[in-house]
């Protein structure tokens, strides 16, 4: 009687390419939304500069949803548009973040907070409420 040996696993040759990655998930900003607080009590955020002037308006429809949820999040956390918010909105808008730059003027809501980084700026925000 012989012994029979299993069989061994070869071992990978060091130039084999890298097994491929793995499927791409769901998109990062659609994710993120969901755990951001309800904007249906909105019709809108005015955006107002320092001498209260309104100068943007996000608005509560089809195309801004997310901006205005977004928007309206870092007003909660932070009281105002101001450059840290504006990086926290720049991470919350994920993979549009990347978009947005590689695309200045498609994505308008994503270049303020680019603005409000570069110029220091800060805006305020005032919640226009659905009737």
């Amino acid at each position: 009687m012989t012994d029979a040996a299993a069989p061994q696993a070869a071992a990978p040759a060091e130039d084999a390419p890298a097994p491929p990655a793995p499927a791409a998930s769901a998109p990062l900003f659609a994710a993120q939304l969901k755990t951001l607080p309800k904007v249906s009590h909105l019709a809108a955020l005015a955006l107002l500069n320092a001498a209260g002037e309104e100068i943007a308006r996000v608005e509560n429809r089809p195309g801004q949803t997310g901006s205005l949820a977004v928007y309206n999040h870092l007003a909660q956390l932070y009281g105002a548009l101001t450059p840290e918010a504006a990086r926290k909105g720049l991470e919350l808008f994920a993979e549009h973040t990347d978009h947005a730059r590689a695309q200045p003027g498609k994505h308008p809501n994503i270049d303020r907070l680019f603005g409000l980084i570069e110029r220091n700026e800060t805006l305020r925000i005032k919640q226009v409420f659905a009737l």
